[in-house]
Order: C-alpha cells, then sequence, then structure tokens
C-alpha cells in the first residue's frame, strides 16, 4: 500500500500536490500497522493538513485521535512535530454531536494551528480550505529561500 496522490489546480496554473497517507495509529513510529512506512513520506511534505473524522459515526473521539497522530509523528521524527500543520474536521455532515466538533476545535486552538471544517459530501468548507492551503504554501515557498525565488523571477 502507497500513499494516495492528487493534483490541486486552482486555474491560472497554480497546481499543488496533496498525498494522502492513511494508517498512522498508535506505535506507527515503531512500525506498527503499516507505520514507518507511510511516516517516511510525511517527512517530505511542507504543510500537513491533519484530518480528523468528527462524526458520530466513527467509534473514536477526534481529539483522541489528532493527539495520538501528533504524538506519533513527533517520536518518529521531532521535526515534524513543528512542521505546520492545519487542523480540519471532517464527515461535519453526519455529525450528531456538536461537542466532537468543538472540541478538537478547542485542541487546535491550543496548540495555535488553524482549524477548519469540512464535507466532502456537501462541500461545505472545502473552498475556504483550498485557498488557505494555497496561500500557506505560497507563504512557505516564498520563505524557504528568497535568493532562490529571486533567481527563478529572473530567469
Amino acid at each position: 500500500m502507497e500513499p494516495y496522490l492528487g493534483v490541486v489546480d486552482l486555474g491560472d496554473f497554480q497546481t499543488f500536490v496533496v498525498a494522502d497517507i492513511p494508517g498512522l495509529i498508535a506505535g506507527a513510529h515503531q512500525g506498527t500497522g503499516l507505520g514507518d512506512r507511510f511516516l517516511r513520506h510525511i517527512e517530505r511534505t511542507k504543510l500537513l493538513l491533519h484530518l480528523v473524522d468528527v462524526s458520530s459515526v466513527s467509534g473514536c473521539h477526534p481529539t483522541d485521535d489528532y493527539q495520538t497522530v501528533n504524538r506519533e509523528l513527533a517520536a518518529y521524527n521531532p521535526a515534524l512535530a513543528t512542521r505546520p500543520q492545519i487542523v480540519v474536521a471532517t464527515k461535519i455532515d453526519a455529525l450528531e454531536e456538536p461537542e466532537r466538533l468543538e472540541s478538537l476545535r478547542r485542541q487546535a486552538a491550543i496548540d495555535a494551528r488553524p482549524f477548519y471544517a469540512i464535507s466532502s459530501v456537501t462541500n461545505k468548507g472545502i473552498r475556504e480550505l483550498v485557498n488557505t492551503v494555497a496561500a500557506k504554501l505560497n507563504e512557505l515557498r516564498e520563505s524557504s529561500n528568497p535568493q532562490k525565488e529571486m533567481v527563478e523571477l529572473a530567469l
């Protein structure tokens, strides 16, 4: 099993690649589940979108899932814990207990991370999230090596 890759096309020749990296569970940094095979792919990312299922049918508590994945990222590579991250509550169309969403929103605020709530079924919040990701990636590109950006623009 490999991560799934996709390209987001914003128009005007602006695109970015998204990698869907599932399977991070407790113990992943030690090889549990798909564990370290997928964690290696995360090291090559500039920005993490941490998608967390907040639906009432998931059977898990969203804040616990969020914290578990972040602990695994830090245990595998401490630099991943400092990587820019956007917390995304998914499946809000199937949310029957609003507290599930609010507890994740509070945790994201405590961690000083941007928070979005989306539904792929209804498209709620998708455009706003995509625009934020595009802006953050542009910001990261510009700040990563300003001299390189200047050279690229001069050519």
